[in-house]
Order: structure tokens, then C-alpha cells, then sequence
């Protein structure tokens, strides 16, 4: 296949790996991932029972699969923000490994799936192969084209590698945290239910931005937009027996039919919570945001 072919229907399919994710709620089903055509050609996304994918025809690798363990990824270096992906089994120098290696020399973008819950992936795209550590038999995976560029990726500088943690935390872990709540919830509000994935987010409990705020399923709350925004702005409180508070002002209020069915009727209201005791909203976090909001009632 021509370079140019290649690289633009690379970026056909990024793009419509996006499009289809962010309508399901960020991920995508193994069955989509595997129907997916271009023309008149069946061209699947993932194989069939490889973690690389290299189709027929494409110089180098179009996709690599890593499956997801606990909070963060597990091949994620925690020094230097790149991925570590072993080589395929086999001839270190042939197959699936030369076409990883060619695509350091091009430069072509790939995607990363993670393989969240089984036959769910949160597409990360694009990510670039960036070096080959041989001593690791694996490959070096950046999330920014830019690592291409900065020379020695083993020894980077502090400024590169704040740049890289932030990166990882921005494309890698917030889609990931997403897409294991809003599973968890059945890509359902919590507050009311609304089944559309594209208007769904994965709130944070204890926030982001704190010593307890790690991408959990008990730190999440699967909202829908405009619940996520009353949540965070403490419009809409959530107490530690799991049942949902409007702010007594907001209450009092009278405007729309929005604020009347979308915030009023929902004071009261128990929450929907996952099937799994597990995934289910951590109580201690709970009140501590609970506090919070009952301060500014």
C-alpha cells in the first residue's frame, strides 16, 4: 500500500474510532472492533487473539491491545509516562515485532486499546512507537508525537518527564476511569438514569486533583452532564446512604422546566447503583464530600 494511502486511512479510522467511542461513553465493544469496513473490505480494528495488529497491505502496526489491571496501566512506567510493550512471542526480529519497528522509522500513528473489562476497550489514539529497548524486549509507546523528537527517551529531563506523567493522566487514565464507571453503571446516570453514553461522564467523588482522588470505580459517580456540573459546583449533594440532596436555595427557586424536572424532582431520590458491591460508591468518600456540600446549604 502506498505511504500516503496508508496514512490517510489511518486517520479515517482514528477517526471514526473517536466518533463511535465517544457516542458509546468513551469505549467500544470487541464485536465493533472487529466488524469494522473501509469500502467494500472487511478490516478489523483488534485480532482475533493477538494483542498486535497488523493488516495485511499497512507497512507497519495499525493497533496494539494491552489489558488494563487496577487503577492505572500496568506496563505505564511511573518515571517516565511512556508505555512499555513487550515484543510478540516469537522472533524477536520478524512477524508482528519488524512491523512495530517500522513504525518507529515512519512515524505512523497508532492506537492503543485497553482492554478495560472483557470484550470493552478504551481507544487511546494516536500513540507513536518511539524506540525499541531491546534489553526489555519491548517497545517504548508515547502519547504525544513530540517524544519522536526529544532524543534520548531513557534519560529524559525533569521538565519531559512532568510532561509525560501529565500527558499519561490526561489520555490515559481519565478515558480509562470513564469507561470502567460508566460500565459499572450500565451507561446510566446515577441520578436519573438517562442511557446516552455521549452525554455521560465519570465524576470524581474525592477530587482529582487531591491525595485521594485516584481513578477508581468507588471514587466514581457515572452523571450525566448537567447532574456532573450540579455535583461539582455543590448545587446537588450525594450523602453517604447513597440518596441525592438539591441545595435548599436552588430548591426554592422557580425557572424552566429543566430546573424543575432536572434538579428539583431529583431531591430524594435514591441512587442507582452498580450491580457489583465493589464498584459501588465508597461511603467514607461519600461523607467526606458530603461535609462539603452541607457546609454551603
Amino acid at each position: 500500500m502506498d505511504t500516503a494511502v496508508e496514512s490517510a486511512l489511518r486517520m479515517q479510522i482514528i477517526a471514526w474510532v473517536h466518533e463511535r467511542a465517544e457516542r458509546n461513553g468513551g469505549f467500544l465493544h470487541r464485536q465493533e472492533l472487529l466488524s469494522y469496513r473501509t469500502g467494500d473490505r472487511d478490516l478489523p480494528l483488534i485480532d482475533f487473539s493477538r494483542g498486535i495488529r497488523n493488516p495485511a497491505g499497512f507497512a507497519s502496526t495499525l493497533a496494539i491491545v494491552q489489558s488494563a489491571h487496577g487503577p492505572y496501566d500496568d506496563i505505564e512506567d511511573p518515571d517516565d509516562g511512556l508505555l512499555h510493550y513487550a515484543y510478540r512471542s516469537g522472533d524477536p526480529f520478524g512477524g508482528d515485532n519488524r512491523k512495530m519497528r517500522a513504525a518507529i522509522e515512519t512515524g505512523m500513528p497508532l492506537i492503543l486499546f485497553r482492554k478495560e473489562t472483557p470484550n470493552y476497550y478504551t481507544p487511546i489514539a494516536p500513540v507513536y512507537v518511539v524506540d525499541d529497548v531491546p534489553e526489555e524486549s519491548a517497545f517504548l509507546i508515547a502519547l504525544d508525537e513530540s517524544f519522536r523528537y526529544m532524543g534520548d527517551l531513557r534519560s529524559l529531563s525533569e521538565p519531559q518527564r512532568a510532561y509525560a506523567l501529565r500527558l499519561a493522566k490526561q489520555r490515559l487514565h481519565q478515558p480509562a476511569f470513564r469507561t470502567r464507571v460508566l460500565l459499572a453503571y450500565e451507561t446510566r446516570c446515577a441520578v436519573c438514569t438517562l442511557r446516552h453514553g455521549s452525554l455521560l461522564d465519570a465524576a470524581h467523588i474525592a477530587p482529582d486533583a487531591s491525595a485521594r482522588g485516584i481513578p477508581t470505580t468507588p471514587n466514581g459517580l457515572a452523571l450525566c452532564k448537567i447532574h456532573h456540573a450540579a455535583f461539582d459546583q455543590n448545587m446537588l449533594g450525594i450523602s453517604p446512604d447513597y440518596v441525592v440532596h438539591i441545595d435548599r436555595d436552588l430548591m426554592e427557586e422557580i425557572d424552566g422546566p429543566m430546573l424543575k424536572h432536572g434538579l428539583q424532582e431529583m431531591h430524594g431520590r435514591a441512587l442507582t447503583l452498580p450491580e457489583r458491591v465493589e464498584d459501588r460508591p465508597d461511603r467514607e468518600l461519600l461523607a467526606e464530600r458530603w461535609e462539603g456540600f452541607a457546609g454551603v446549604r
